[in-house]
C-alpha cells in the first residue's frame, strides 16, 4: 500500500499492514538478540551445525567419518562448537593469486 492511497475508508487496512510489518521486524530482532546473546561454550546439535555451515546432515555425517570435522560424541548423539566449526571453516580458506604470489617471492627472496 502507498502512502498517497491512504484514506479514511481504507485506514483500517493500512493499520493492518503496519501491525503486520512490526510484528515481522520485531521477529528480526529477536533472532538477531539469540544470536548474539547465545554462549559459544555450550555444545550444538548436529542440526543447528548444519545449518551454521550450510552443509546436509548427511554430509555432516560424512565428514564426522572421515575424522575431517571436529565433533565430539557421547552416546549416540554428535555434538559440535560453534567456535570450532567457524574455526573450521576458517582454515578451509583458498589462497587468492596475490597471495600466491606473494608467499613466492618470500621464499625466493629467503634463498
Amino acid at each position: 500500500m502507498d502512502i498517497n492511497d491512504i484514506s479514511f475508508e481504507n485506514l483500517p487496512r493500512a493499520v493492518a499492514q503496519l501491525m503486520k510489518e512490526i510484528a515481522e521486524i520485531k521477529i528480526m530482532i529477536q533472532n538477531v538478540q539469540v544470536y548474539e546473546s547465545k554462549d559459544k561454550s555450550i555444545p550444538i546439535g548436529i542440526e543447528e551445525a548444519s545449518r551454521l555451515i550450510g552443509k546436509a546432515k548427511p554430509t555432516i555425517y560424512a565428514l564426522v567419518r572421515q575424522r575431517k570435522i571436529p565433533c565430539y560424541k557421547y552416546g549416540k548423539k554428535l555434538y559440535f562448537f560453534e567456535e570450532e566449526l567457524l574455526e573450521w571453516i576458517s582454515k578451509g580458506k583458498k589462497k587468492t593469486t596475490q597471495e600466491i604470489e606473494s608467499d613466492a617471492m618470500k621464499y625466493i627472496h629467503n634463498k
